[in-house]
Order: C-alpha cells, then structure tokens, then sequence
C-alpha cells in the first residue's frame, strides 16, 4: 500500500492530500529514509512524521486497503523515543 493511503486509512493523518503534502515536503522518513508518498510501505516498516514541534513514530503492524474508525489504531503502534 503507498505510504500516503496508509497514513489516511491508519487516520494517523486525516486526509491523504495532506499526506502526500507532507511527504513531498520531506516531512516523512520511511525506516530512517525520507519518503516519498508512493512508497509501498509494509508490516514492519517504522515511520517517522515530522509536524512541525511534534514528532510522530510509528511502526506498521497491518496493511489493509479499508477500516473502520474504532479499529484503526490497531495498524500502528506508536514508538516511544
């Protein structure tokens, strides 16, 4: 799944035009690379998102193309650093 869909289905970012915004700004990094939003990203992966202050780290337990809402932080777990 490209990284920007993940992002949007995982709700870790709201709308995927924001972020393929933020990934175009370099804002990304796919396992310490920066990212573009095309990336095929996989169970594994570690994602770093840089929001201005904030640094967001995750790492991908699933890909799935839908979810709901309740069960979309079940695709992530967040990385204390």
């Amino acid at each position: 799944m490209r990284l920007d869909k993940f992002l949007k289905v995982s709700r870790v970012i709201k709308r995927r035009t924001v972020a393929n915004e933020i990934c175009g700004q370099g804002q990304v990094m796919v396992n310490g690379r920066v990212a573009k939003a095309g990336l095929e990203v996989r169970p594994g992966d570690r994602v770093e998102i840089t929001l201005g202050e904030r640094v967001i780290r995750l790492e991908i337990l699933e890909v799935r193309d839908n979810v709901a809402a309740r069960e979309a932080s079940a695709l992530y777990r967040l990385i204390d650093q």
